[in-house]
């Protein structure tokens, strides 16, 4: 059984919510999903990766506060270590069952959830790897994917980047009965997580997660999705378009709203054309990018 530290960054009440999304933007650490206390911003990591945690988490700091952001690298600590049941309890109090959009739904385990008329539930509990949801940029997907069904979009074959929790790719073989969703991270955990929440799902024959990386690939996708840094977008442009089939949709978010239009307009000099870019309802700071060639 794993043991969990929590890893607490004090932060000035007026920039609760940009560092917030800061952390679980550009922590790898803090990705799983963060916790806002007051003044401060909490996550969880094991406890055996608590020391290299702290160390991103204080550099990460170091940088937003010459940027003038009211934060402290030297207040930056961390709690004793809980034991994972303990830890799963602290989850329980604000990760609860989440409607998205009018069909995704996240079920927790803990939570009883019977799917009325085209409900799409996702058994989903937090982990290490990135993704419950509960994050705006996922959300956003989510809500592109909805808006994709809604239009009447069929899809067969799909191709999720930076997979995460393998939340997305579960979203789309759920949505899509027939369809496929190749799955990859850099992270052997989320291929893990993934790997694990397919089957927990009942869809792992149709969700292959792997390592295997976008320059090793040769088909193209009708649908792929990247919820990643910008700057990690940037640098997987080329490769993200090529693995896009002509007329198909790349759907772009993990961006901070001032990032979006930028980074779109670099995709359409590459040869994309935008669809929409849609501002996270729920949190203004993220914005997705939808893109077709």
């Amino acid at each position: 059984m794993t043991d969990w530290v929590e890893v607490i960054v004090p932060v000035g009440v007026a920039d609760i919510d940009d560092v917030a999304a800061l952390i679980a933007s550009e922590i790898t650490a803090a990705a799983a999903g963060i916790e806002q206390r007051g003044d401060e911003v909490v996550f969880w990591v094991a406890a055996d990766a608590v020391t290299a945690a702290l160390e991103e988490t204080r550099d990460a700091v170091a940088r937003w506060q010459a940027g003038g952001a009211s934060v402290d690298p030297a207040r930056v600590r961390t709690s004793a270590a809980m034991p994972e049941a303990e830890w799963r309890d602290a989850w329980k109090r604000y990760f609860k069952i989440t409607r998205i959009t009018r069909q995704f739904v996240i079920v927790p385990s803990w939570e009883q959830f019977t799917p009325t008329g085209d409900d799409v539930a996702i058994d989903l509990d937090p982990g290490m790897a990135f993704g419950t949801g509960t994050h705006a940029s996922t959300r956003l997907v989510l809500e592109e994917l909805q808006a994709l069904a809604d239009g009447g979009v069929g899809v067969t074959r799909a191709l999720d980047v930076g997979c995460g929790s393998g939340i997305l790719a579960i979203a789309v073989v759920k949505r899509w009965p027939g369809s496929t969703c190749i799955a990859v991270d850099h992270d052997p955990i989320a291929v893990d997580a993934t790997r694990d929440n397919a089957a927990v799902n009942r869809v792992a024959d149709r969700i292959p997660a792997s390592t295997d990386t976008l320059d090793r690939m040769t088909d193209e996708f009708p649908l792929v999705l990247a919820n990643i840094q910008a700057h990690v977008l940037r640098a997987l442009m080329t490769d993200l378009l090529a693995r896009l089939a002509h007329g198909g949709t790349l759907i772009l978010s993990g961006l901070l709203t001032p990032q979006a239009a930028p980074l779109a307009e670099e995709f359409v000099a590459a040869g994309a054309r935008i669809v929409r870019i849609r501002e996270s309802t729920d949190d203004p700071q993220w914005s997705s990018v939808t893109l077709t060639k």
